[in-house]
């Protein structure tokens, strides 16, 4: 798998409008994705879904304990650079996991028929995030691919964890 990474990644890197590129990666840095988050987990405690805005800081907290020991572990190089720490996308974990996480507090404000809207929306942001990164030439699309993994199974428990307490909790 790692030689048909790096022979498509020798294809995409560097490809496409490189400004743009670098726009859509950097949808995936704290300075962008975390104010986002933010701005959903204040809402959410605002409209008094307190517990659910804990699980949703805790699995935010939970991305670069997760992610940074795995780099140090796998230590592999960047496309572009021999520079180590790329595996996998601390960037498209971010994304993932705080667009992710502000639409599972948002959505339950929407109009039913529209709940749709907000995991599309968080979706799109990642997938432009993980694109931006491999275009731009900053990370392997399995770096891309491995933090969706990752990321995907924490979003998965924190909508558990906060199905679980939105049925604990008495309606107003």
């Amino acid at each position: 798998m790692r030689r048909l990474d790096e022979r498509l990644d020798g294809r995409l890197a560097g490809r496409g409008p490189q400004g743009l590129a670098e726009v859509l990666a950097d949808l995936g840095s704290m300075p962008v994705a975390l104010p986002v988050l933010a701005l959903a987990l204040g809402y959410a405690v605002w409209r008094g879904a307190r517990v659910d805005a804990l699980i949703t800081a805790v699995t935010m907290a939970l991305v670069p304990a997760l992610v940074v020991p795995l780099k140090i572990w796998t230590d592999r190089a960047g496309p572009l650079t021999s520079d180590t720490g790329y595996y996998p996308s601390g960037h498209t974990a971010t994304a993932m996991v705080a667009y992710g996480g502000a639409a599972l507090l948002l959505a339950r404000y929407t109009a039913a028929r529209r709940t749709w809207v907000m995991p599309a929306a968080a979706g799109v942001l990642t997938a432009a995030t993980g694109t931006g990164l491999v275009l731009h030439g900053y990370h392997w699309p399995l770096d891309v691919l491995a933090s969706g993994c990752l990321c995907g199974m924490l979003l998965l428990l924190s909508s558990t964890g906060m199905r679980r307490s939105s049925s604990r909790t008495p309606r107003r």
